[in-house]
């Protein structure tokens, strides 16, 4: 029979010897399962498409879409991952393009002034739903009722009235102050009811970053130097053009021009200022990023308070809530301040893209998956500066592999060869030289556009060609190509091809409607004939 005693003993002594193992297997199972963690973070911070694929993919596409110069940044998990560039900055010396590059980014400029309005707000400087002309007392919309409404937050919200684009004719790349373009648009008689449909409105930014000076003593530009660019430590960011068109790691912009890569001059967009003029690069770029993901941290310390992040990332306008089948997950589209907000594969995503002449840029960020995608392209003929960031966020994301970029391109091509066989079309009537219905000196005269103001048009050597009061360094050359039509051939070459059609009444002409390309602006603007400076001249 056993001893109880002697049986309690050694079951015990068992027990407490197990223990002893069990916390020791327990403990390295802990430490394996810990550095099984940091691999498998490690390994998703350094995905295989970014490892292995991004050179070639970048490179590839670069040729598809004629792309001469590109820089992509990423950041994960407050880290930026990738910072680098391909290809060339100018392709004719063959500088290449590196983290440092600078490109003009445009649109993405709004981010800043958002958070710029947002801050101030914070600070109770100004109110974001207070009126305008509280701050602005001359400032007037086109019709009294929207004037006396019209907030701060709906200049930020694209909802004041005007479609897209309006009146970007007369103020994109022209010789208008800041000030005459918030004043234009109170001739701008907008296309919508006030607060009625979402209206991407340029005017509207500019006017809200011209309340900066007013509430807090600093330009625009200054306070986002001084606010942003120096406590991120961007040194090489800033929003002057001369700076820019000096700077020899800057990029030439570039345009497709009947299938060549063209290189085209440096716009000045100073006086969009608010709206469109920052200059940079992904390295500096990228500390925004880093910024935005941490709740308004740098380097741990609360830059910008979080309610303030907070603020710029609240929808206030349904921009586009049609699913789209390249990307079905996609619900919903709406607008903040200065960053537009989607969802995808259940995931928020906050982006912004922005287009110059000879640019498009684009940053997209994903607070909850630590990710945000920058890159920029210095042409403004590709769709690679967004299907780039979005599959760098399909790797990340763990979607089955696709390429973007060569969806996009193929979904581009029929329109492509569409307008260019629409255009050997006009070109070659032009070519036939068409006689026109009365002389080309009838056409000769200033004509005006209440918002634009004056054109002049000239025949000079056998042709006509069209001056802009506004865009002195853009001439159109008009050839005649029938029933009352001209090609216009501008200078400029963002502002593309166009034909231009006259009124005539009888011999006397009356109207002519000037358009330029869509990505400018989407709407044509009839100028009228001065006839009394006409007759004054025949006499």
């Amino acid at each position: 029979m056993l001893n109880l005693q002697v049986l309690n003993k050694k079951l015990l002594k068992y027990l407490a010897v197990n223990q002893i193992r069990e916390k020791y297997f327990m403990n390295r199972l802990l430490l394996f399962t810990a550095i099984c963690c940091l691999f498998l973070s490690h390994l998703a911070a350094q995905n295989a498409f970014i490892s292995d694929s991004l050179d070639a993919y970048v490179n590839r596409e670069m040729q598809r879409w004629q792309v001469p110069g590109l820089a992509i940044a990423v950041v994960k998990d407050g880290k930026v991952v990738v910072s680098k560039g391909y290809g060339y900055a100018n392709v004719e010396s063959k500088k290449s393009v590196n983290e440092f590059t600078l490109f003009q980014i445009a649109s993405n400029s709004k981010a800043f002034t958002g958070t710029a309005i947002a801050l101030l707000n914070y600070e109770k400087k100004l109110g974001l739903d207070e009126p305008v002309r509280k701050y602005m007392p001359w400032f007037k919309l086109y019709e009294p009722s929207s004037t006396q409404l019209c907030t701060v937050k709906d200049l930020l919200t694209h909802r004041v009235g005007l479609g897209t684009f309006q009146g970007d004719f007369l103020n994109w790349g022209s010789n208008l102050s800041r000030k005459e373009i918030i004043e234009g648009m109170a001739r701008t008689k907008p296309l919508h009811p006030f607060r009625y449909t979402y209206g991407y409105c340029n005017a509207g930014y500019i006017t809200a970053g011209e309340l900066i000076p007013i509430v807090d003593g600093r330009s625009w530009d200054n306070y986002l130097e001084q606010v942003f660019f120096k406590p991120l430590g961007m040194t090489h960011t800033h929003t002057s053009y001369d700076l820019m068109k000096n700077d020899a790691n800057a990029c030439t912009p570039y345009t497709l021009y009947y299938g060549k890569l063209k290189s085209m001059p440096l716009t000045n967009i100073e006086n969009m200022g608010p709206s469109a003029s920052i200059n940079s690069c992904v390295a500096d770029m990228a500390k925004w990023l880093q910024l935005q993901l941490d709740s308004g941290k740098w380097n741990g310390q609360q830059l910008i308070p979080f309610k303030v992040i907070q603020e710029t990332r609240k929808s206030h306008m349904v921009t586009n809530d049609i699913q789209s089948r390249l990307f079905p997950s996609k619900h919903f589209s709406n607008y903040g301040l200065g960053w537009n907000s989607y969802d995808y594969n259940g995931k928020r995503i906050w982006e912004h893209s922005g287009g110059a002449n000879g640019f498009v840029t684009k940053t997209e960020f994903i607070p909850e998956m630590g990710l945000g995608v920058i890159v920029y392209t210095n042409s403004d003929a590709n769709s690679l500066y967004d299907a780039l960031v979005k599959q760098v966020i399909e790797s990340y994301m763990g979607l089955p592999y696709r390429n973007l970029s060569e969806t996009y391109y193929n979904r581009s091509v029929p329109g492509m060869k569409s307008e260019n066989l629409e255009m050997d079309s006009l070109l070659a009537l032009a070519k036939s030289k068409p006689k026109p219905p009365i002389p080309l000196t009838y056409f000769e005269g200033n004509y005006t556009n209440e918002l634009y103001g004056g054109i002049q048009i000239m025949e000079e050597k056998g042709k006509l060609s069209m001056h802009l009061s506004h865009h002195p360094n853009n001439i159109g050359t008009l050839q005649y190509i029938g029933n009352n039509q001209f090609l216009c051939t501008y200078s400029d070459l963002t502002c593309g091809i166009q034909v231009l059609k006259f009124d005539l009444e009888g011999p006397t002409i009356k109207t002519l409607y000037v358009k330029v390309n869509d990505f400018i602006d989407y709407q044509t603007y009839p100028f009228e004939k001065e006839i009394i400076m006409i007759e004054i001249k025949k006499k």
